[in-house]
């Protein structure tokens, strides 16, 4: 029986980092309903690893690969197939809620306004739609960042650097149970965190790069 081409596949992957190895040889292949949690000592590469994923630099060697072809020959696929936060909440302090949403968006996927009212509802930030962000708390800023989770028709692959950082119990818990549902639906989660994890999906599994240290 043939087996499926997984949604993403890391070759032989090696990580260096002013001139030092962090890791190497690092192989791993997720399906769809995966979730990955990559955990590691302080200067393993869990960032660079996710910013590697997320095409934001290049592997000293090896590949990485979207659905059985390597990322660096289709950015325009991964555009549409991912959605990457990082561990800053990444908005402009001088736009609104509603502003900011609507500009990471329109970088891959342009949402309407109700899409984003919603999305910003299902984060609790209903009423501060219109609100500037840097009058917001540091959670409600990361919220403005996750709503993103949130639209319809979100990519498959999703991204996420410490995505519990900020975040009150309700927060946390309602992101955990997001996650795992997306997972449930055939996507799939690659994500750093300090944070304990309550709730994963049945596909759920941790890769330490301290065993890939060069």
């Amino acid at each position: 029986m043939t087996r499926p081409v997984p949604l993403l596949e890391a070759v032989a992957l090696s990580c260096e980092r002013d001139w030092r190895m962090l890791f190497e040889q690092l192989h791993f292949a997720l399906q769809p309903g995966d979730m990955l949690q990559i955990s590691g000592p302080n200067g393993s590469g869990k960032t660079s690893l996710l910013r590697l994923i997320a095409g934001l630099r290049q592997p000293t060697s090896g590949d990485i690969l979207l659905q059985g072809q390597a990322l660096a020959e289709q950015r325009s696929e991964l555009a549409r197939n991912l959605l990457w936060i990082g561990h800053a909440a990444g908005i402009k302090g001088l736009l609104s809620a509603e502003e900011n949403l609507a500009w990471l968006c329109a970088l891959h996927r342009p949402a309407s306004r109700e899409a984003i009212w919603q999305a910003l509802e299902a984060v609790g930030l209903r009423g501060f739609e219109d609100v500037p962000c840097h009058t917001l708390s540091a959670g409600q800023q990361r919220r403005v960042a996750l709503a993103r989770l949130y639209l319809e028709d979100t990519p498959p692959l999703w991204v996420l650097d410490e995505p519990f950082t900020a975040l009150d119990k309700s927060g946390v818990a309602q992101l955990e149970a997001h996650l795992a549902a997306h997972c449930e639906g055939g996507g799939v989660v690659v994500l750093t965190t300090h944070h304990s994890l309550q709730r994963t999906p049945a596909t759920y599994r941790d890769l330490d790069l301290g065993q890939y240290a060069a």
